[in-house]
């Protein structure tokens, strides 16, 4: 495949790496000192584009790229507030889109089991929830939207709570996450359920950014010839 990257930092550097080894041309990257390659006649001549920026540019990227028509993989976090209007541009346009706040096939696979633990938990009111997550300083949204998605999953599971907050709270309705930067951490999620006889824990630890990087990678491979919306649920097939 021919792949072009929108966003040429640490995470485009180690997607284009695991491109490479996986028989793919690079033949287009976009960072700050070139925005003015980022153009419909360029895009054309991509396969598919990976999208790895930041929260401030994410949505002009992606908005711009599906209105080239280009198969288009996103993993920028902190604009979720705008997903379902990019995912109707994408119906309205007849375009190919796939969003996944973590591309990490053993994070998608952590969701499940999140999906999974919430249901059960949810007729035991006596448990507590709350979850954590743990990145490096340079990451530049909190909470991360992978701890989103995993607050997510456990409202539509768990009524007692109604919203999740990214601090301490004494409201119990609140699901709080909580969110620490350090250095070096890739990224860590715990979920907790805490009562006064005993505690259960599920952990997701990233060692390094080279399973996010082979998951986009896959998610590229896995849009050749489809249109539509899609996720890593469908290219794992969860």
């Amino acid at each position: 495949m021919k792949i072009a990257l929108i966003g040429y930092g640490k995470m485009g550097k180690i997607i284009e790496e695991i491109a490479l080894q996986r028989n793919h041309e690079i033949i287009l990257k976009i960072d700050i000192n070139n925005r003015e390659e980022f153009t419909a006649s360029n895009l054309a001549k991509a396969d598919a584009a990976i999208e790895f920026t930041g929260p401030h540019s994410a949505y002009e990227n992606v908005k711009k790229a599906i209105g080239f028509g280009v198969p288009l993989v996103c993993g920028s976090t902190g604009w979720l507030e705008k997903l379902e209007e990019i995912k109707k541009m994408v119906s309205d346009t007849n375009g190919t889109f796939l969003y996944a706040s973590n591309f990490s096939i053993g994070v998608n696979i952590f969701f499940e089991l999140n999906k999974k633990l919430a249901a059960l938990m949810a007729p035991h009111p006596d448990y507590e929830i709350s979850l954590k997550e743990i990145h490096h300083t340079q990451k530049k949204d909190a909470p991360s939207g992978t701890a989103i998605t995993l607050a997510e999953q456990i409202l539509e599971c768990n009524h007692r709570k109604k919203r999740w907050v990214n601090e301490n709270s004494e409201n119990t309705e609140d699901l709080e996450i909580i969110s620490e930067r350090t250095d070096p951490a890739p990224g860590t999620h715990i979920v907790k359920y805490s009562s006064a006889v005993d505690d259960i824990e599920i952990i997701h630890t990233a060692h390094s950014r080279k399973g996010f990087a082979l998951g986009a990678v896959l998610a590229a491979e896995f849009l050749k010839e489809k249109k539509g919306n899609f996720s890593m649920k469908d290219v794992l097939n969860l």
